[in-house]
């Protein structure tokens, strides 16, 4: 079949630079708008901070009023450029419109195989054992467990380093990084990193005698909490068993997630909101930190009047007129964008306040109201993808805490009444009653629905299963304790 050409006119919306820069903004939480300014002003020498002033210059006083405005009024751009000259030539695209720049920080701290490598240099290792012990070590997961097979390292070792080794030699050096530091690093399983840790605790105590026999010869029966027949075949009293289980749950399931989540850089939350109650009334203020003061450079202003007196000219005056207009023009965008980003945050949370404005007055979690992000996109009469951007990564401070504007989003559920409530109002009852029940005989699924049906809640067994799980609460089995 033949190629052909043909015109085709069809119609379209496109998001402006400023609105996806608008939308960028919106999603920004405070701690990181700070950076985003300041990497503004870093590529952008027409955007200064600091409150706009009026300055004494040498114009008349009407023209400090507002002399960017004015200098687009004294003349036009296209007076002064080629009209042949095509706009791609001065624009680079090699971009998405809407693709995200995400910077990858660079962590100064040792990492979990660089301190491992160190306590093996420390080790009087002979012959391929140093080689053997970097293929285990660059093989442990994230928790420090290797969850490769003896026989693959032997494979990794010919094909990769050149040497044949013996699964005999490898199961060698992996007993002595066992040895290292933090204990149970190189276990291959939970049993295995629990019982590497218990060994090492071994002091002559009865309780941690227990406790290791426990790891080695019962592993599966306290995993199920099956604690009767472990004191029936180790006859042990209630007291000793409770003492050697409170060994057990000290050890660290995850030692190399120890070392890594000791170097990890924690974010601070910054709340974007604060929001108190006084008298009866709530008050609502954006945090400072939202609302930057940021200004259009003068002396890139008085630049912009000066070359466009020479662009008719001079090539160059030309060029540098489109250059400073150019940044002029980025610096207003990014000023505008900021101040609308700081009146759609106060619109909204303001929406939510009002919303739920009983939780705020009262700090009860049972007396949040059900809310979607509809319900507050009809309010402020705005999309529910603006909305979501807003409750994104955003805080507010209360009375009661640092609450997550997400935590105020939960779908409904009808009472016995046909009263709409929240789920997280369920889920407050439920919690309660998890953590009052007898620990030694902790509720099943279906004593909690049948106490919630009593409070008016009517749900099914599998809901209250949902809820749970959603509340990170294990099921009845593995919360019982002695």
């Amino acid at each position: 079949m033949a190629l052909k050409q043909h015109l085709i006119q069809k119609l379209e919306q496109k998001l402006s630079p400023q609105q996806i820069q608008l939308m960028k903004l919106l999603q920004v939480p405070t701690i990181e708008l700070d950076q985003r300014i300041k990497q503004e002003i870093e590529q952008n020498p027409a955007l200064e901070e600091g409150e706009e002033r009026e300055e004494e210059d040498d114009y008349d006083a009407e023209d400090n009023e507002d002399e960017f405005d004015d200098d687009e009024e004294e003349f036009d751009l296209s007076d002064y450029l080629d009209d042949d000259s095509a706009d791609y030539k001065t624009q680079a695209n090699n971009q998405s419109k809407d693709e995200e720049e995400r910077v990858i920080p660079l962590s100064g701290e040792q990492s979990f195989r660089e301190k491992l490598m160190e306590q093996i240099q420390l080790l009087a290792l002979i012959d391929n054992q140093y080689l053997i012990a970097d293929t285990i070590i660059g093989n442990l997961d994230e928790s420090g467990y290797l969850n490769r097979e003896v026989d693959a390292l032997v494979d990794d070792l010919a094909f990769s380093v050149g040497i044949t080794v013996t699964e005999a030699e490898i199961e060698e050096t992996l007993a002595l990084i066992h040895e290292l530091d933090p204990a149970g690093v190189g276990a291959r399983d939970l049993q295995e990193c629990l019982v590497l840790q218990m060994k090492r605790k071994q002091d002559g105590k009865p309780h941690r005698s227990h406790a290791l026999m426990i790891l080695e010869k019962f592993f599966e029966e306290f995993t199920k909490k099956h604690y009767d027949k472990i004191a029936k075949k180790l006859d042990l009293t209630d007291e000793e068993l409770k003492k050697a289980i409170d060994e057990i749950l000290k050890l660290n399931p995850k030692p190399g997630g120890s070392t890594r989540d000791a170097a990890q850089n924690f974010q601070q939350i910054i709340p974007d909101f604060l929001l108190f109650e006084s008298e009866g009334k709530l008050e609502l203020n954006l945090n400072s930190r939202n609302a930057p003061d940021l200004k259009v450079s003068r002396e890139y202003a008085n630049m912009l009047r000066t070359y466009a007196e020479g662009a008719k000219t001079s090539k160059s005056d030309k060029e540098a007129l489109s250059f400073v207009k150019q940044k002029l023009d980025s610096a207003k965008w990014f000023i505008d964008a900021i101040k609308q980003r700081q009146t759609t945050l106060l619109i909204t949370m303001t929406a939510i306040m009002e919303y739920q404005r009983d939780f705020f007055l009262t700090g009860d979690e049972t007396n949040l109201r059900p809310m979607i992000l509809k319900d507050i996109a009809d309010v402020v009469q705005m999309d529910i993808s603006t909305v979501s951007r807003v409750a994104n990564s955003k805080y507010v401070q209360t009375n009661f805490g640092i609450y997550s504007l997400k935590y105020f989003f939960s779908e409904s559920l009808s009472t016995d009444s046909g009263e709409e409530v929240s789920t997280r109002e369920v889920k407050k009852i439920l919690s309660n009653a998890i953590e009052a029940e007898d620990k030694k005989r902790p509720l099943p699924d279906e004593k909690l629905m049948e106490l919630l049906k009593d409070k008016g809640y009517n749900i099914a067994r599998r809901t209250v299963a949902k809820y749970r799980e959603q509340l990170n609460i294990p099921v009845a089995r593995l919360r019982k304790e002695l």
